[in-house]
């Protein structure tokens, strides 16, 4: 009977209640939006890399090495010898490494030189391994893989000659234009900084230094074989442990490794770092997106109060029949729980759909990964909490409607 009679008194104000559904949807989409895009770009920040042990590189803050070995960001402070590198590299405890070489980038995304095992040992997402949309990892001096946006973004395609520039600036003069490589492979895409990146040898770096001094090319200076070309410094490199157990041990021998100044970092323990620094921002948007909820809320409480004068006769009517002032409370209070209920199941399915058609562009744009577990999850999280708002602010006119009398309803 009171559900009934709720749903009639609504549909008697569809125009109004239309009305106030509507900006409520706005506002619940907002804070879902706001909320699960939080949520997976947290979620993608902490999946960038995976399964690797430790990180180590030249003796800097630990979230600056993050920065740069893992999203490319930043500079590094200083190079490790090859010998260090090996050294490490060849301890029994150490089951596999990726070398990693920066300082050159290709019109403004990083080049990395590395060894093939950053395609058979890197792991991203849940220890997702990384795949070849087109091509093959480089066997020459001069190929290059590169990522899913780099390909999309500079309409690449498998056996274009690219050329790289020295240094990381967006525009750079000085051009390795003597030494084009050969795109062998294209990346399919991970959402992470894998996308935007070129991945060429080791080797591949030296030969294009090779005749380089002090970051200028040295004009008729003799080039040398390229099968005797060694690296002799790498930028950092990432280690994976035959057991976990001894990370810590490693990482403090590398610590105070005697040869050179050297830093060892535990990734997640530094992404989790990273994030809390973030965090300010991440309640600030959340503050945002509830205070628009909040103003939502209000609009309705006061849709509520105006509807009030328009209903003193029904309600006097009400009250004539024999219904109690406890039942006209509960009557204004489930009319506002079905408008928060109806514009909440609304925000949530216009989520679905914006997900559905924009998950492609946001993944590629932004590198955020969105999936529909996470948004039920959130919904079911924010629904609780948008009824109970609703009922907290439909106590007002809930219980103007209480105490109204009879006798002053009737004689109006």
């Amino acid at each position: 009977m009171l559900f009934k009679l709720a749903w009639k008194s609504l549909l008697a104000r569809r125009v109004s209640v239309l009305l106030t559904i509507l900006m409520m949807t706005v506002s619940i989409f907002v804070l879902l939006s706001v909320e699960t895009i939080r949520y997976q770009a947290k979620d993608s920040f902490t999946k960038t890399v995976s399964g690797v042990d430790l990180i180590v590189g030249a003796r800097t803050g630990q979230v600056n090495l993050l920065l740069y070995s893992v999203f490319h960001i930043g500079v590094p402070t200083n190079n490790i010898s090859w010998q260090s590198y090996q050294d490490i590299a060849s301890r029994s405890s150490v089951a596999w490494t990726i070398p990693i070489s920066l300082g050159d980038s290709h019109r403004g995304y990083r080049v990395i030189g590395t060894s093939t095992d950053f395609f058979e040992f890197f792991r991203f997402g849940n220890k997702q391994s990384l795949e070849f949309k087109q091509g093959k990892a480089f066997d020459d001096h001069f190929d290059a893989v590169i990522g899913s946006e780099v390909a999309r973004q500079l309409g690449y395609k498998f056996g274009d000659a690219i050329v790289l520039s020295h240094g990381i600036a967006n525009t750079s003069f000085s051009k390795h234009d003597d030494n084009p490589f050969k795109i062998t492979g294209i990346l399919a895409p991970t959402g992470t900084p894998v996308d935007q990146s070129l991945y060429v040898s080791l080797q591949g770096i030296e030969a294009i230094h090779a005749n380089w001094q002090g970051g200028v090319k040295m004009p008729g200076a003799a080039k040398p074989k390229l099968d005797e070309l060694q690296p002799q410094a790498i930028t950092a490199f990432m280690l994976g442990l035959n057991s976990r157990i001894q990370t810590f041990n490693l990482q403090r021998q590398i610590n105070e490794y005697q040869q050179e100044p050297l830093q060892a970092i535990l990734p997640g323990a530094t992404l989790m770092s990273l994030w809390s620094m973030l965090s300010s921002v991440e309640q600030l948007l959340l503050l945002i997106a509830s205070l628009v909820l909040l103003g939502a809320l209000i609009g309705m409480a006061n849709m509520l109060l105006v509807s009030m004068r328009e209903r003193r006769h029904e309600l006097s009517v009400l009250r004539a029949l024999g219904y109690r002032p406890g039942f006209l409370f509960c009557l204004l209070q489930l009319e506002a729980l079905l408008i928060s209920l109806v514009a909440a199941v609304a925000a949530f399915i216009s989520l679905q759909l914006s997900m559905y058609v924009l998950k492609d562009w946001l993944l590629q744009e932004y590198g955020i990964l969105l999936t529909r577990l996470s948004i039920i999850n959130e919904f079911l999280f924010m629904l609780p909490m948008v009824m109970l708002a609703s009922f907290l602010v439909a106590l007002i006119p809930a219980i103007s409607a209480y105490r109204q009398g009879l006798h002053q309803q009737l004689n109006l």
